[in-house]
């Protein structure tokens, strides 16, 4: 085969650090969201759904041939961390979170996890981050349907909880 191709959609999620819910303007979140979008397509992981709320960010992309996930989670992050710095003095001292989780998507699965991604404030107006965490690493979702995202040792008991201010 002459050329490389490859469709690995990825599901990206990261936090303000300690999970502060540093992003509560939504125009100043919409923009963020905007943001990522671009710097993602510039590393070659052009975005399909882009949301979050206050304190986490949900990315959903079709990841690049020549691109490692550490390095595309570490940039995003890193200019992003700028961004918002020189967006004033709210976010002087803004941080994200040092970890992060990510999953491989099916191409039937997209639109599900489209609607997801979109529906993040409705969702977590009704189940909170550390419980919808928990859910989808051990493998069950929010709504009780299995999903395959079932991690063995994943970090879903003992998650901080959130710092509000």
């Amino acid at each position: 085969m002459p050329q490389s191709l490859s469709a690995v959609y990825i599901h990206l999620v990261f936090s303000t650090k300690d999970r502060r819910p540093l992003l509560r303007d939504k125009p100043t979140r919409d923009a963020l969201h905007s943001y990522l979008g671009g710097v993602s397509k510039q590393l070659d992981c052009p975005p399909v759904q882009i949301g979050g709320v206050e304190n986490h960010v949900h990315i959903l992309a079709r990841f690049g041939r020549s691109i490692m996930q550490a390095e595309w989670v570490k940039e995003l992050k890193r200019v992003s961390n700028l961004w918002l710095k020189e967006r004033g003095r709210d976010f002087a001292d803004f941080e994200w979170q040092g970890g992060y989780a990510d999953f491989s998507v099916s191409q039937s699965k997209l639109p599900e996890v489209m609607d997801y991604i979109a529906g993040q404030a409705e969702h977590h107006r009704k189940i909170g981050f550390k419980t919808s965490f928990a859910r989808c690493c051990a493998g069950t979702r929010s709504s009780g349907m299995r999903n395959t995202f079932g991690i063995e040792g994943a970090p879903t008991q003992n998650l901080p909880q959130p710092r509000c201010g």
